[in-house]
C-alpha cells in the first residue's frame, strides 16, 4: 500500500525514526508466475467530492500538496471517501476469481490506498506542525477511526488467505529475491498484527488499537499544551544569557502580549537549554528547569500519567493476545536487534562507563560551584557549571562558537556537502509552490550530473504555537517507480527561536549537529530508489544510521573553512578555535550519554513488563535508582513528556535505536577517515548505493556488510565517546528482516 495508516497499529510499520511518514517506491519487477486476469467490466466510477484534500497533487515537481487550500474541516469528508475507496480496492483484490498470485494480490495491495495516503500525509503535517484548536477535535475523532480502517484490512480473513497462498508458494512461483522478501513481510506483518486470531480475539485487538490511537492523540495534545507555557524573567534575572537568546525571548514576550522589559522563556528545549547554560541567576535556572522537566507531570488537566499507564497496559495486553511475551518483543520482531536482550546488552556495555564519567564531570564542577556558594550540584546547575569547566579547561565557550554558526550558512554547508558526496544541487524556490506556513522555505533538488529533478525539499525552521517540539524529518512522497512517483517531496522541521526583523539566527554547535542530522534523513529519503513501496522505509534501529553519519561532515575542515564564518566580519572560524573544539570533543560525554541512555533504558524496561501494570512516576524513579542514575541530572525525556514513546507506537521499545545506529555510524566514519579523504568519492558512492538507495529492499545487516566488508565494530563508538574499550568487537551477525 502506498501509505500505511498513521495509527500505532500500522499494518506494515517499516518506516523510521524521526521520519514521521515514509513509504518507498518501485519499478515493476520481472514477470511473475501468473498472467494478470482477463479484464473484467469496470464498475461505474464513483465521483470524487469537490474537496481539496481529495484532489490529485498537481503543478511542478510531479505535483505538490495544495497547502493554501486545505482546512481542518475538510478531513471528515476526505477520510470518509478515501477509506471507502480503499475498501473497494481491497474488495476487488479479495473477490478476484483468479488464484492468488504475487501480481494480483501483493502488487495490487502495494497500489491500493493512494488517495488515502495523500490525505494522511496532510493529516500528519497538521498533527506535527499545525496542531491548532480547530484541528484538535478532528484528530480526536479520526485517530481511532483510522486505526479501525487499518485493522479492517489486516484482520480481513479472505485477504489474509490470499496473502498466505502467495507466501506458501513463494519458493515455487519464480519470484525474485525482492518479491519473495515482500511476500514474507506481508505475511509476517499480517500474522503479527492479528490475522490468525479468532473472531472474538480480533474484535478485542481492534478495540485495543482504537483506544491506543485515541490515547496517543490525547498524550500529544497534553504535552503540546504544556509546551505552550512560558516563564517570565526580568532583565536582571537574564544576566549572563547571550544577546541573541535574550532577543528571541523578548520577541516571544512581545508575541505573548507581555509588557516591555520582560522576557518570555518558552517551554521548549531550544529556548530552555541556553538559559540553563548561561543564566547566572540560579533561582531562574531552577524555575525554568522545573517547568520544562515537569511537562505532563503537574497533576492538572495536562497530566499524562494516567494516559501512560493506560497505554502501557493496553500494549502489554495486545502483545499477549498476539502471542508475544511483551510489547518490546512484539515491536522488535522487524528490527536488526530482533531481541530486546541484544539491545539491553549493547546499552549496558556503555552505561557503566557513562555513569562513571558523569561522576568525574561533577567532581570537576564542584570547585567552581563552591566559589558561587553552591555546595551541591543540582540538575539545573549541570549545564551552567559544565560550561564553566569547558571554559576553564579548554578556554572554549559555546558563545565563542555561535557567531560562526549562522543558520543560513549552515544550511548552505549541508547543501555543499550533499553535492560533494552525492551529486545533489539545491536551489531555493520559495514562493513558487504553496506552503503550510509563511516561514516555510522550499528548495529544488537536482542531479548535478544530468540536471534531472530529484525532489523538492521543504524547510520549516522556527518554533510556533501548535508545532510540536524537537526536530524531525517527514516524507510526503518517495521515489516509487511502481506508482510512477519519481520526484521526492520531503521536509525538515526544526524549532529555532525566530529572530527579530533583520537579525541573524545564530545556533549552537549542538544545534548545528541536529541540523545536519535531520538533513541526513532528508538525503536518505531523497536517495531511496526501490522496487516496492513497502521497502521505502527502514527498520527502526537502522533509520537513524544515515542521519547520524551525516553529522560527521559538519566539523570537517572543508565545511568549516567555507561556511563557519563570522556573521559580522565574514572571517572564517580561527584554526585555534577549531583546535579547541577538537581537544574538547569528548568533553561532557558522560552527561550526553547518560541523558540519552537513561531514557532508552527506561523505555525498554517499561515495555518488558509482561502485565503492563505501572505507576509511571514510581516506575521511572525506581528504575533509575536501580540503574544508579546520577542524582545531578535527569533523563533527556521523562516519561510524562516522552513523545517518542506515547504519540504513537513508533519508538516504543525502540529508543535504543539511536545507540544501535551510532555503532554503525562511528564505524562508517572510521572508514572515511581511514581512506585519507572524508569526502572520498568512491566511498561516498558505495554508501549511497549500498545504504541510502536500497531502503529496506535487502537485509540491512547484509547491506552494512556489503558496504563495510564486515559487521560494525562497537569499539569505534566507545573510542568516539572517550570511554574505555572493553573488548566487545561487533553488534553481531544477526540477520535483520
Amino acid at each position: 500500500m502506498k501509505q500505511m495508516m498513521l495509527s500505532g497499529t500500522a499494518m506494515l510499520a517499516l518506516a523510521g525514526c524521526a521520519t514521521s511518514q515514509s513509504y518507498g517506491g518501485v519499478e515493476a519487477g520481472p514477470a511473475t508466475v501468473a498472467e494478470a486476469p482477463a479484464s473484467q467490466p469496470a464498475p461505474a466510477a464513483i465521483p470524487v467530492p469537490n474537496n481539496p484534500l481529495l484532489a490529485d497533487w498537481t503543478g511542478p515537481y510531479g505535483g505538490v500538496p495544495a497547502w493554501d487550500q486545505y482546512k481542518p474541516s475538510q478531513f471528515g469528508e476526505a477520510f470518509t471517501f478515501a477509506i471507502d475507496e480503499q475498501r473497494r480496492e481491497i474488495a476487488a483484490i479479495v473477490d478476484n476469481p483468479e488464484a492468488p498470485t504475487f501480481d494480483n494480490t501483493i502488487v495490487a495491495l502495494e497500489k491500493s490506498g493512494q488517495r488515502l495516503g495523500n490525505v494522511q500525509i496532510i493529516y500528519g503535517v497538521y498533527q506535527n506542525n499545525m496542531l491548532t484548536p480547530e484541528f484538535r477535535p478532528v484528530q480526536e475523532e479520526w485517530d481511532p477511526k483510522l486505526s479501525a480502517a487499518s485493522d479492517e484490512i489486516t484482520l480481513n480473513p479472505k485477504l489474509f488467505q490470499r496473502i498466505k497462498a502467495v507466501y506458501d508458494s513463494r519458493d515455487q512461483a519464480g519470484l525474485n529475491a525482492q518479491q519473495k522478501r515482500l511476500a514474507e513481510r506481508y505475511y509476517i506483518n499480517f500474522v503479527n498484527n492479528g490475522a490468525n486470531l479468532g473472531d472474538a480475539e480480533k474484535q478485542q485487538l481492534a478495540t485495543i488499537n482504537q483506544k491506543l490511537a485515541s490515547d496517543f492523540g490525547s498524550f500529544t495534545d497534553k504535552v503540546n499544551s504544556d509546551e505552550a507555557k512560558f516563564t517570565l524573567a526580568t532583565e536582571a534575572q537574564m544576566k549572563g544569557v547571550p544577546a541573541d537568546v535574550k532577543s528571541a525571548a523578548a520577541n516571544a514576550a512581545k508575541s505573548k502580549g507581555v509588557p516591555a522589559g520582560q522576557y518570555a522563556i518558552l517551554n521548549t528545549r531550544s529556548a530552555v537549554d541556553p538559559v540553563l547554560t548561561f543564566a547566572s541567576n540560579r533561582s531562574l535556572r531552577e524555575k525554568v528547569w522545573k517547568e520544562f522537566v515537569n511537562r505532563g507531570d503537574n497533576g492538572g488537566a495536562n497530566d499524562t500519567n494516567a494516559l501512560i499507564a493506560d497505554i502501557v497496559k493496553l500494549r502489554a495486553d495486545r502483545a499477549r493476545l498476539l502471542g508475544f511475551p511483551t510489547h518490546a518483543h512484539w515491536r522488535m520482531e522487524n528490527t536488526m536487534a530482533k531481541d530486546p536482550a541484544k539491545a539491553m546488552d549493547l546499552m549496558m556495555k556503555v552505561w557503566p562507563a557513562a555513569v562513571a564519567r558523569v561522576h568525574e564531570e561533577v567532581r570537576d564542577m564542584q570547585p567552581i560551584a563552591r566559589k558561587d556558594g553552591v555546595t551541591r550540584i543540582e540538575p539545573w546547575d549541570y549545564r551552567y557549571y559544565q560550561e564553566k569547566v569547558r571554559k576553564a579547561r579548554y578556554d572554549l565557550s559555546q558563545e565563542e562558537l555561535k557567531p560562526y554558526f549562522k543558520l543560513d550558512n549552515m544550511v548552505h554547508a549541508m547543501f555543499w556537502s550533499a553535492g560533494q558526496l552525492y551529486g545533489y544541487d539545491f536551489k531555493e524556490v520559495t514562493g513558487t509552490v504553496p506552503v503550510f506556513n509563511p516561514d516555510v522555505r522550499t528548495f529544488s533538488v537536482t542531479n548535478r550530473k544530468d540536471g534531472s529533478q530529484v525532489g523538492l525539499w521543504y524547510f520549516d525552521t522556527y518554533a510556533r504555537p501548535g508545532k510540536r517540539s524537537g526536530a524531525w524529518h517527514q516524507a510526503y512522497r518517495v521515489r516509487t517507480r511502481l506508482l510512477g512517483d519519481e520526484i521526492v517531496l520531503n521536509s525538515n522541521n526544526n524549532n529555532f527561536a525566530k529572530p527579530g526583523p533583520g537579525e541573524p539566527v545564530l545556533i549552537s554547535l549542538d544545534d548545528a549537529r541536529t541540523l545536519f542530522h535531520e538533513f541526513g534523513h532528508a538525503l536518505h529519503y531523497l536517495t531511496i530508489d526501490v522496487n516496492y513501496p513497502t521497502f521505502g522505509g527502514s527498520q527502526r534501529d537502522f533509520v537513524e544510521y544515515p542521519s547520524q553519519v551525516n553529522e560527521n561532515w559538519l566539523m570537517t575542515p572543508q565545511v568549516l573553512n567555507k561556511f563557519a564564518r563570522h556573521y559580522q566580519t565574514d572571517q572564517p572560524i580561527p584554526q585555534a578555535l577549531v583546535d579547541k573544539v577538537a581537544k574538547a570533543k569528548t568533553f561532557n560525554q558522560g552527561f550526553a550519554t547518560v541523558e540519552y541512555l537513561s531514557s532508552a533504558l527506561v523505555d525498554m524496561k517499561l515495555h518488558l513488563k509482561p502485565d503492563g501494570i505501572v505507576d509511571p512516576d514510581a516506575f521511572e524513579r525506581q528504575t533509575l535508582a536501580e540503574l544508579g542514575m546520577p542524582r545531578e541530572m535527569v533523563m533527556r525525556h521523562r516519561l510524562p513528556q516522552f513523545l517518542h514513546l506515547f504519540q504513537s507506537d513508533s519508538y516504543s521499545a525502540g529508543y535504543y535505536s539511536y545507540l544501535w545506529s551510532e555503532v554503525m555510524d562511528a564505524d562508517t566514519w572510521a572508514a572515511f577517515e581511514e581512506s585519507g579523504d572524508v569526502f572520498n568519492p568512491t566511498l561516498a558512492t558505495r554508501f549511497k548505493e549500498d545504504i541510502l538507495k536500497t531502503g529496506n529492499e535487502t537485509d540491512r545487516a547484509e547491506a552494512y556488510r556489503q558496504f563495510r566488508g564486515r559487521d560494525p565494530d562497537v569499539n569505534a563508538l566507545l573510542r568516539r565517546r572517550g570511554f574505555p574499550v572493553n573488548g566487545a568487537s561487533s553488534t553481531g551477525g544477526e540477520r535483520g528482516q
